[in-house]
């Protein structure tokens, strides 16, 4: 069982929790621009008074989270696709494992699309990184967000994986709630979506269970999310550019700027593929393997889901064409499509200090390195 001071310090708040954080969501300075932006179309004060009411986290996530993602989508996106929903088991809990992209939307989408198909929401991991200002703690906390410390010596952050592991397990186990967390640690800059071995590890620690039961008692199944028009394209073009040369040093409020920015961006068309949970044949053909190899294969496993669930638009096409300098995918886009993508590209790097051949390769690469991956894996002729 999960030691109680882990338990109380990872956790999302409990339902008796949620009426004195939603007086302080509802008083802090930054409410009524975030309510403003989410919901433009209602009154404030009315629903100032409606909030202060919410009494669970059932009733935050239905009547606020819910309706502010989708208005969000509505807003800033073409449309939202999905597929897989028939690989969940509404009285199953899993362990959703999925490619990174943008700091709040990859997971906070994902549940909207729970709520339309009547599926229980999950928990999602929080980075401590982003547990500040307060108002972000409470909202987080009672959207079913469970902190996940980022950072420290090698000591503390193996005690911090084996807290989170803890946790995880006894939310699958023990609450039957299902959680989520991304592949990696942090998002993927450059569009080239590798599961770490690292986060694969962490899950199986909390556990002494042999690897194959130890992991199936974790139900993972993979989720790939795609974005036509990549979150915070061009501030991670600059990042990529500056830790080339040195070490990237992060902003006081960069981790809250790329929340913002990911959120307000234009984002074209969405998708979401749920695919099939990692089955016992699976675990066993890892577990056949020598031990340093168990780990790496089924992080190929996941990657593989990824890389067929992954849906590419005309601008990963255009991109990997531009990059390779061919016409190999001419016949998947226009001249025009072509032409309003560099045009884009060109505005957007434009304000970029830097070299602008780099910066054009290192923006191409985000585009085009999941057609590359599709390539790789023999999913793509």
């Amino acid at each position: 069982m999960i030691e109680q001071f882990i338990l109380d310090d990872y956790r999302p708040y409990y339902d008796s929790e949620v009426p004195e954080a939603v007086v302080r969501i509802a008083s802090d300075t930054l409410f009524e621009p975030i309510v403003k932006f989410v919901f433009p179309e209602e009154d404030y004060l009315c629903l100032v008074e409606k909030f202060k009411q919410i009494g669970s986290v059932y009733d935050f996530q239905t009547q606020i989270m819910d309706k502010a993602i989708c208005n969000i989508v509505k807003y800033t996106a073409t449309g939202l696709s999905y597929s897989g929903i028939n690989h969940i088991d509404p009285n199953k809990s899993y362990t959703y494992i999925s490619n990174h992209r943008d700091i709040v939307l990859d997971s906070a989408i994902l549940q909207t699309i729970f709520v339309a198909n009547k599926i229980k929401t999950s928990e999602i991991t929080f980075g401590s990184n982003l547990m500040k200002p307060q108002i972000v703690v409470d909202i987080g906390k009672v959207n079913k967000m469970f902190k996940i410390i980022r950072g420290g010596t090698a000591k503390e952050i193996f005690i911090n994986s084996q807290n989170v592991s803890d946790y995880m397990r006894y939310a699958i186990t023990h609450k039957k709630e299902s959680t989520w967390i991304a592949q990696r640690s942090g998002r993927t800059k450059d569009g080239n979506d590798k599961t770490q071995v690292a986060v694969l590890k962490m899950l199986a620690m909390g556990s002494s269970k042999e690897f194959m039961d130890n992991l199936a008692e974790m139900n993972i199944v993979p989720i790939a999310v795609s974005y036509e028009y990549e979150p915070c394209d061009f501030l991670k073009t600059r990042e990529i550019y500056i830790s080339r040369r040195q070490t990237y040093i992060k902003t006081d409020n960069e981790d809250l700027n790329s929340i913002v920015a990911g959120i307000m961006q234009f984002k074209g068309d969405i998708n979401y593929t749920i695919c099939p949970a990692i089955s016992i044949e699976e675990l066993q053909k890892c577990d056949s393997l020598a031990h340093k190899d168990k780990f790496k294969e089924l992080a190929a496993i996941i990657d593989a889901r990824i890389y067929a669930g992954y849906k590419l638009f005309k601008i990963n096409y255009i991109a990997f064409d531009l990059l390779e300098k061919i016409n190999r995918f001419a016949d998947r886009y226009t001249n025009q499509d072509k032409e309003d993508f560099i045009r884009y590209m060109d505005k957007g790097l434009g304000i970029i200090q830097g070299d602008k051949d780099e910066l054009r390769e290192i923006f191409l690469n985000i585009y085009a390195n999941p057609v590359k991956n599709k390539i790789g894996a023999n999913l793509l002729l």
